[in-house]
């Protein structure tokens, strides 16, 4: 059914006359008169009855003028769902525990009237496809992994140097510094079994243990963090890696130590990536916040693999470009 026989077929009702119908709808009376024709042939029944004060439903146009003005709603209604001012914000974070939840967090503190949809997705090519294809509005990535440069319509920028921190059990020998240099970690054993080969994280702690000579052991199934924290407890020769501001809670009794590493201190670099012609206007707010939210660190007091960007977050991003 044409939705522009049906919206004439509603303004004729409401005005009883085709000539202020076709003035409301910008159309000629002739028009008007054709649309309610192709109507009234289309449902095999008479809308109108003409009169010497105008047009007037007869009494089957009067049963279906209810379900016209619901069709034209519907039809609002589905509009209105993929128009970006309309529709929550969705973005990628990777895990719920991590760096770029907590930066969501604080957004949405900030902005409490933006509708947000965050969402959790696992790798890089999968988040990639799903800001190209609209699924999504941006996701936090570490960009670029080597070999795979991001598609030319896709932008980014650099958001938060999240510093790596060890977090080892109270038998550990490490486990009363204050501190440790990154390099006084090669010769003890770090278990990360987490890291999946092929994604953003797997390289970025490949080119760490290349540069500081560590030993980095993904072995054994990943039973998530609750399991990874009682091992780290219980084996005096385990200690792993976690960012500064992963947020995991464990009972007291564990006595875990979480311990800055420094002398550089390896930081994880986190970028917002998004399709350059995405028009939501949520999309440059969240940009603007970020840009607003990021630490200054010295270049030479910290380190990230040589293929992250290297630029820091803007203070002020505008709408179109980083």
């Amino acid at each position: 059914m044409d939705l522009d026989t049906v919206r004439t077929f509603v303004a004729a009702a409401d005005a009883g006359q085709f000539q202020e119908a076709a003035a409301e709808l910008a159309v000629t009376q002739q028009a008007v008169s054709k649309r309610i024709a192709t109507l009234e042939r289309n449902l095999g029944v008479r809308l109108f009855t003409r009169t010497a004060r105008g047009a007037e439903l007869t009494i089957d146009g009067q049963a279906f003028l209810p379900h016209a003005r619901e069709l034209l709603r519907v039809a609002e209604r589905a509009v209105a769902s993929v128009h970006s001012a309309s529709r929550p914000l969705r973005v990628d974070v990777i895990n719920s525990r991590g760096a770029a939840s907590g930066l969501m967090r604080g957004f949405h503190r900030a902005h409490p009237e933006i509708d947000l949809d965050v969402l959790m997705l696992f790798d890089i090519e999968t988040a990639v496809t799903a800001i190209r294809s609209g699924a999504i509005d941006a996701s936090f990535r570490a960009v670029a992994v080597p070999g795979r440069p991001l598609p030319e319509d896709i932008e980014s920028v650099r958001v938060l140097d999240e510093p790596l921190q060890l977090l080892t059990g109270p038998a550990h020998a490490l486990a009363g510094a204050r501190s440790v240099p990154v390099a006084q970690l090669a010769g003890h054993r770090i278990w990360m079994p987490g890291i999946v080969p092929g994604t953003e994280w797997a390289a970025y702690y490949d080119d760490l243990v290349a540069e500081f000579g560590l030993t980095i052991e993904a072995t054994g199934p990943n039973f998530g963090s609750d399991a990874l924290l009682d091992t780290v407890a219980d084996t005096p020769a385990l200690a792993t890696f976690m960012g500064e501001q992963t947020r995991l809670v464990w009972p007291a009794g564990l006595d875990l130590r979480r311990i800055p590493v420094t002398d550089p201190t390896p930081v994880y670099p986190h970028s917002l990536i998004w399709r350059r012609d995405n028009p939501h206007p949520a999309l440059t707010a969240l940009r603007n916040y970020l840009g607003s939210t990021q630490p200054h660190r010295p270049d030479s007091e910290t380190w990230t693999p040589t293929w992250t960007q290297r630029q820091a977050a803007p203070r002020q991003p505008s709408a179109t470009t980083s």
